[in-house]
């Protein structure tokens, strides 16, 4: 039965594996397939629907010679000595 079937196939392939010219390209019979994108209709839905909050006032970020010392200060001198070493981002105490 399956030989029979796989020589069926292979002397008359059906049309979605044929080779020749473009049937790679989207004809206009095909109909059944799914958008690929969403419509224009529901653009920016989770933006506009998000809350708008207000930025918070931060402190001045530290340019040349004191950023210098910022980081020396916080690489070197307050460092704890004896314990796992963490890293900059960590906030464990």
């Amino acid at each position: 039965f399956w030989l029979k079937a796989f020589l069926s196939l292979s002397i008359n392939p059906p049309s979605c594996c044929s080779r020749g010219g473009d049937s790679h390209l989207p004809s206009s019979s095909t109909s059944n397939m799914g958008k690929v994108h969403g419509s224009l209709a529901r653009a920016g839905k989770v933006k506009n629907q998000t809350p708008k909050v207000a930025k918070a006032e931060k402190k001045k970020i530290l340019t040349g010679r004191a950023k210098k010392r910022f980081v020396y200060n916080r690489r070197f001198v307050s460092v704890v000595k004896g314990g796992p070493k963490r890293g900059p981002n960590s906030n464990m105490k």
